[in-house]
């Protein structure tokens, strides 16, 4: 293997560390679902609908039904839900910090800011039975929130900077692994003889902040990114001595001077900040594929897999679908590892089509096994099946490449802005489906997977059309590729604001 493409100690530990980010997003996105009837029958005695002497029970009532009466009292039930939703609205705010933090202080040193906050937020859940539960659960999912916006951009974004180019994507999809492991490890200790019980229940979440602790000790020994160091400080010495660190004995000097094009470039045009971004149509192109593909992920259908994964299995007859759906968490995990085999062979382009086709598929057939299980026992099974090739599929593309190929669109000057408005679009995408996701089921019933394998096919279509290839291409390369396109379209407006974009900097 040529020297300095391979797999180095050093870089598997600081492409480890940063993914350890990633994992606590995952746990803090899954832990929430499975202790919800306990949480809730807290909240119930915090706000006082379900009271210490309701345990005695009745003749004619048991403690399900009173559980459940609770759950659904207006109160509970307003508190629960933004339990869950203020996780998102706190991700859709730091997104647009993504570029700042990152800048601030670099990328490890910002990983290792924000840190700060992932504690904070376990310290809120992990102690929320000693006030009021319902008002320190929200607080600390508003501050784990903030926590995973960031984080979702930091870490592709480190990660990026730090791998080699034959290596590029198959790192680039562990943060989507990380995450669904997070996933699966919440849905796994959060069962009932666990911590997803009356009394543990707390430490369940509180754990959300625990890879945070870990994280904070290993980035003291992770290098810099040297694109970093380079491009934005222009210190050469520095990020030679953190490309050493990261590939071993190599010779730096053609990843050197990759650097230095870029930076000559990133010279040239001016620091792109969100507004002028959205505004230029310089860069347009790139923004409407990086905005695609955010949305493609979130508004697959993945969401209303998971809610509607339970009952699936309970009408085809498993005695503990909450098993069941664990299964799927496997699956998650599974194919996110056969995109990380594939996707620098393959190529993000061919896995993003044949995953979005994949899901239109599944989709339909998932519509024809809910009208028909009522009738027929056997679609049930159809009904299931077509659930886990919906997830392998959306694990293979759409799950994990969104996240990292947004660094790889955009040269050094746009690129923080365009991670920012990119995870801001997936957050925001993320907390209107889970608003309005239960009104659209109660409005199509079966047919609601008729609506996603729409959507699905209108981002198929897009992705074959637009979406470049950028396997085993050099940031200047991809930006080449737009640069080609615009030429053959672009206006003398374009020109104009192209050549303001650079002068000014240089003024």
């Amino acid at each position: 293997m040529e020297s300095g493409k391979q797999l180095t100690g050093m870089l598997v530990l600081a492409v480890f560390t940063a993914v350890l980010g990633s994992l606590q997003c995952g746990y803090s996105i899954g832990v929430i679902n499975a202790p919800q009837e306990v949480i809730e029958r807290h909240y119930g005695r915090s706000l006082g609908v379900w009271s210490e002497e309701d345990s005695v029970l009745s003749e004619n009532s048991t403690e399900e039904g009173r559980l459940s009466e609770a759950g659904h009292h207006p109160s509970v039930v307003m508190y629960w839900s933004l339990s869950v939703a203020i996780f998102c609205i706190g991700g859709m705010l730091s997104s647009f910090l993504v570029g700042y933090v990152g800048d601030l202080r670099g990328r490890v040193r910002g990983m290792l800011m924000v840190n700060v906050l992932a504690i904070a937020a376990g310290l809120l859940l992990g102690f929320c039975r000693m006030w009021k539960p319902h008002i320190l659960v929200i607080s600390g999912r508003a501050v784990m929130g903030f926590y995973c916006g960031l984080v979702s951009g930091l870490v592709p974004m480190y990660i990026g900077e730090i791998a080699p180019k034959a290596y590029r994507g198959a790192l680039g999809t562990l943060h989507q692994l990380a995450v669904v492991i997070g996933i699966l490890i919440s849905q796994v200790i959060g069962l009932d003889f666990l911590l997803g019980n009356d009394d543990m229940w707390p430490l369940l979440l509180g754990l959300s902040g625990a890879p945070a602790i870990l994280q904070s000790f290993l980035l003291f020994l992770c290098p810099e990114s040297p694109r970093y160091l380079y491009i934005l400080l222009g210190k050469e010495e520095q990020a030679r001595k953190s490309l050493l660190r990261l590939r071993g004995s190599y010779d730096p000097t053609p990843d050197l001077e990759e650097m230095k094009s870029e930076k000559d470039e990133a010279d040239r045009e001016a620091r792109v900040s969100i507004l002028s971004l959205i505004c230029s149509s310089v860069y347009r192109k790139q923004l409407t594929v990086a905005l695609m593909m955010q949305l493609s992920q979130q508004l697959s259908g993945i969401n209303a897999i998971f809610y509607y994964s339970t009952r699936i299995f309970t009408e085809a007859g498993v005695s503990q679908p909450a098993y069941a759906t664990i299964g799927v968490g496997v699956i998650n995990t599974v194919f996110t590892l056969v995109s990380v085999a594939l996707v620098d062979k393959a190529g993000r382009r061919t896995m993003m089509l044949a995953g979005l086709g994949g899901m239109g598929c599944c989709a339909v057939v998932m519509t024809v096994g809910l009208r028909f299980q009522a009738e027929y026992m056997w679609m049930s099974y159809v009904s299931m099946s077509a659930t886990f090739l919906f997830v392998s599929f959306f694990e293979i593309g759409p799950g994990p490449i969104p996240w990292f190929i947004v660094a790889e669109l955009f040269s050094q000057g746009p690129r923080p802005a365009a991670i920012a408005l990119a995870g801001c679009c997936n957050w925001t995408s993320n907390f209107i489906i889970g608003m309005t996701f239960p009104y659209i089921q109660e409005w199509l019933g079966p047919y609601v997977f008729i609506l996603f394998a729409v959507l699905l096919l209108g981002f198929t279509v897009f992705t074959y059309l637009r979406v470049p290839e950028t396997k085993a291409k050099t940031f200047e390369e991809i930006s080449a590729m737009f640069r080609k396109g615009r030429r053959k379209t672009e206006s003398p407006k374009d020109t104009d604001e192209l050549q303001q974009l650079k002068t000014s900097t240089e003024a």
